[in-house]
């Protein structure tokens, strides 16, 4: 074990901070938005595996992080760490968390006190399950967290969870002060997780703050969420991605004189463009002044060995309420345990959509079609240690219910798309000077049967479907009627079509006769620009299916096009 090295902990002050996945393909970027606004905010925390070696691997802006972390420090808040849950994480990976912490610099670890994967396997879009606010729930959580601490030379904060479904008799502070006093850990206060608990409980957002030992916290977490209303209660649903609620805004101004040991507030803002994130964190500004403070000395928990983790919070049991394997009305907690499994699903289904977008909508449009999978035996052995991913056991799930069930339209859909991602196991050359070649993310692609009118099916009833929803206050599943007919009608002709590499997933797109000609051809080769008909030259670039080359060797997808000849 790394127990700290001595009785006291020294915390800096960090000030004001904003999060990030360190992925070029997110907004807002830190970096860019500091070099923008100087001062704008003080250090970035990030997400990224355990592993150090796995997280520069992975993290596109990890190398921009690890050359100005003297002068932008950070904090490291990992994915991929039970804090709850049926197994304690194995000696290892501590030991690369301590280490990837150490190499950074940051002065401490913060994370939710849930359960976020099962041997490495994360829960689609790393929604946790939050513990039993109970005395089973405190016993294994403390468990976990000392078991953490045993191995890290820095504090772990412990921040409260978010909730949906209310189990357990304590209030989500209550559990977080016990939580405290049973291991001596300092605190992360999530203010949106906080709105979350209150309005599960049907509180006040202050309730419970009195008595609340804020002299612990040492962090603040302030984010995006969305109050929804399900049967006859409210929800907050944590989606960093949408606007700040006023309510946190200014439980987070009541807050900051009572929290004497507070060294940094963070502002979850994943998503929101640079404009947007300009204006919140230039509030917080106000609240959060630039300069520095005197660190904070800490009393380090006694080394000890960490409790036995009893399993009686029965993380399975709750696993299985959360994703529809039992019904809602045998929890503890029905109306909350159902809002819970709305979110879980809708995150599945957009996660899915991403690889199968035809084949999701035609198999598991709707909701009861999307529990089948989610209770199927597919989908709980990808958290079987099998190194799955679930746009994998999707797929295996779809094959099987399509022999029990055949369907030659859907198994058109699942075959286009098991094909997309083949189409780039061959590397396109770069195009040189004066000639024409395929974008980086486009491949060309054929199929035996016309799917071209499914494709478009698939998005114009995405669209008219939502729209609808907008105006009627339902989402009318129904109309997916169509979806089916149009799959079971395929053009008896081969089909040339263009596929796109996202990020995650592939797009099939269709494309005119004159450019699927062409994106075939350069699939092998370059050719002269002015080989190419003008009007499918114009299609291809304002497409972006297609880059030129010039004469510094730089590829210009978006090059204006110009006449030939």
């Amino acid at each position: 074990m790394t127990q700290a090295v001595s009785d006291a902990w020294t915390l800096p002050w960090r000030g004001l901070g904003l999060s990030s996945n360190l992925s070029t393909a997110d907004v807002p970027q830190p970096y860019r938005l500091l070099d923008a606004s100087p001062g704008l905010f003080d250090f970035v925390e990030y997400s990224a595996p355990l592993d150090l070696e796995e997280a520069r691997a992975q993290a596109s802006l990890f190398p921009e992080m690890w050359r100005r972390r003297a002068d932008v420090p950070v904090l490291f808040h990992p994915v991929h760490l039970n804090l709850w849950g049926p197994e304690l994480e194995p000696a290892a990976t501590l030991k690369a968390l301590d280490a990837h912490a150490r190499a950074v610099g940051s002065p401490w670890v913060g994370n939710d006190v849930g359960w976020w994967h099962v041997q490495g396997q994360p829960f689609p879009g790393y929604l946790y399950i939050t513990p039993p606010f109970n005395e089973a729930g405190l016993a294994d959580c403390a468990a976990h967290a000392l078991h953490v601490q045993s191995h890290l030379s820095m504090p772990l904060v412990l921040e409260n969870p978010v909730v949906l479904a209310r189990r357990g008799e304590l209030h989500a502070l209550d559990f977080l002060a016990k939580l405290h006093q049973r291991t001596g850990l300092p605190l992360l206060l999530d203010l949106g997780h906080l709105f979350s608990h209150q309005l599960s409980a049907g509180l006040p957002l202050e309730t419970g703050l009195d008595g609340f030992p804020l002299e612990q916290v040492v962090e603040i977490h302030i984010a995006g969420g969305v109050v929804t209303r399900r049967g006859s209660r409210r929800f907050y649903v944590d989606d960093h991605t949408q606007p700040v609620r006023e309510e946190l805004f200014n439980l987070l101004e009541s807050l900051l004189p009572r929290c004497p040991s507070l060294r940094a507030v963070t502002f979850e803002g994943d998503g929101h463009p640079p404009e947007v994130a300009r204006l919140s964190l230039r509030r917080l500004r106000t609240l959060i002044p630039q300069g520095p403070r005197e660190p904070l000395t800490l009393r380090a928990p006694g080394v000890s060995a960490p409790p036995v983790l009893s399993g009686d919070s029965r993380p399975w049991e709750l696993f299985d309420a959360g994703l529809g394997v039992s019904a809602p009305d045998a929890s503890e907690d029905p109306e909350g345990t159902a809002a819970d499994q709305d979110f879980r699903l809708a995150v599945v289904a957009e996660t899915l959509d991403k690889d199968w977008p035809l084949t999701r909508l035609l198999l598991a449009g709707t909701r009861e079609a999307l529990l089948d999978f989610t209770r199927s035996r597919e989908y709980r052995g990808l958290f079987g240690g099998g190194g799955r991913s679930l746009p994998q056991v999707f797929s295996a799930w779809a094959m099987r219910r399509l022999r029990e069930q055949p369907d030659e339209g859907a198994s058109a859909a699942l075959s286009l798309e098991m094909l997309a991602p083949t189409t780039f196991l061959k590397t396109a050359p770069a195009p040189g000077p004066g000639q024409v070649g395929l974008a980086e993310d486009v491949r060309p692609g054929s199929f035996p049967v016309d799917l071209s009118e499914l494709v478009f099916a698939a998005r114009a009833v995405r669209r008219h479907l939502t729209a609808r929803a907008w105006a009627c206050g339902a989402l009318e599943l129904s109309g997916l009627e169509a979806l089916a007919q149009v799959a079971r009608r395929p053009g008896g002709t081969p089909w040339s079509f263009a596929v796109r590499r996202k990020a995650p997933g592939f797009e099939v797109s269709g494309v005119s006769r004159g450019l699927a000609v062409l994106l075939r051809e350069l699939g092998s080769r370059p050719v002269p620009v002015e080989s190419v008909p003008p009007e499918v030259l114009a299609e291809g670039l304002n497409q972006r299916m297609i880059r030129l080359g010039d004469a510094s060797g730089v590829d210009r997808t978006l090059a204006p096009v110009r006449p030939v000849g």
